[in-house]
């Protein structure tokens, strides 16, 4: 699944697939966009969690007011607390005029809290009041400020253990946990991949201004056994790589990472500066292809017990071409 950058339906981000958990994500999202409940969404990085919260702002009669995100994992703790609430001139070393925070800005919208699990404990407290009461004041500030945002939240842990550990305030939790999310990764619906494969190939294509690229069904077989750690986003950079390097439409398993396929391409045979002539200058072009073209294609046959039908078809290769190279290089 993706909800991809592109937009579709209108103003909504795209849901890609048509896998059952898929069309209960779109049904969930469907219910909750014209609530004012506080979403939390879960699942690993590369999921699209923060692209399910564009799409529940989007839905929402909220839509025309800002959807602020925050990272908290990416802003140092020392600065989130302003990036947040806002602080006031002469506040801390440094601030030097009043400045707005997230909280302000989303007032009538949404604001997304993305990695929410690495909020240390001290604004916990102050964005359980947030919860609460919708109000907080700035850094160095007295003044009580009101903010009607949304909140919504995301994380890639598993809250219920961060806060049997000590690390998350168990009220903050309840208080988040309101309507659960669940986007499970990308190897639990493997239905969707080729559904992805299509969008984004359509994506980027028009992007590069080229031919969009189809997948052999060895390459394809590859992708639905790989195991994607790196969820949709580590597919979307895997196309994206392909878009920009390949000459061809076709894609093969040569064409994808060894991590997927677990099978190495030999290496280019070493150059022997003896062997080159000194009164000439480069070496026999043709001479090194022809070696290489030998390794690959023994290497292939390795790989497939010297079964030849099975090493073209590795080589994507007919097996009656196959036999005339082996042929003509004294295989």
């Amino acid at each position: 699944m993706t909800l991809g950058n592109g937009v579709r339906n209108g103003n909504y981000p795209e849901m890609i697939g048509n896998s059952n958990v898929i069309k209960n994500i779109k049904e969930l999202v469907s219910k909750v966009a014209n609530t004012d409940s506080t979403v939390l969404i879960l699942g690993e990085s590369g999921t699209g969690k923060e692209l399910i919260a564009k799409t529940i702002h989007l839905k929402s009669q909220r839509n025309n007011k800002p959807f602020i995100p925050v990272n908290c994992g990416a802003i140092p703790v020392d600065l989130l607390e302003s990036e947040l609430f806002g602080h006031e001139k002469g506040a801390f070393t440094g601030a030097v005029a009043s400045r707005t925070g997230r909280f302000e800005l989303a007032d009538g919208g949404t604001i997304f809290l993305d990695e929410i699990a690495e909020m240390p404990p001290i604004l916990q407290v102050k964005l359980l009041r947030v919860l609460q009461e919708k109000s907080f004041e700035r850094v160095g500030g007295t003044k009580t400020v009101h903010s009607d945002a949304r909140i919504m939240a995301a994380t890639n842990k598993d809250l219920e253990q961060e806060v049997k550990a000590g690390r998350f305030r168990e009220d903050l939790f309840y208080r988040l946990n309101v309507i659960p999310v669940n986007i499970p990764p990308l190897r639990r619906r493997k239905d969707d991949i080729q559904a992805l494969c299509s969008f984004f190939v359509s994506k980027h294509a028009e992007r590069f201004g080229r031919e969009p690229v189809t997948f052999s069904d060895d390459a394809m077989n590859v992708l639905l056994a790989y195991e994607w750690p790196g969820n949709v986003r580590e597919l979307e950079n895997i196309i994206e790589r392909l878009l920009v390097l390949k000459d061809d439409n076709v894609v093969t398993p040569f064409d994808l990472p060894e991590r997927m396929t677990g099978k190495k391409i030999p290496d280019l045979p070493p150059i022997d500066d003896e062997d080159v002539n000194p009164f000439v200058s480069g070496i026999d072009l043709n001479s090194a292809i022809e070696e290489y073209e030998k390794r690959l294609i023994l290497h292939a046959l390795e790989l497939n017990s010297g079964v030849k039908s099975q090493a073209a078809k590795y080589l994507n290769l007919n097996r009656t071409t196959l036999i005339e190279k082996m042929k003509r290089l004294g295989l």
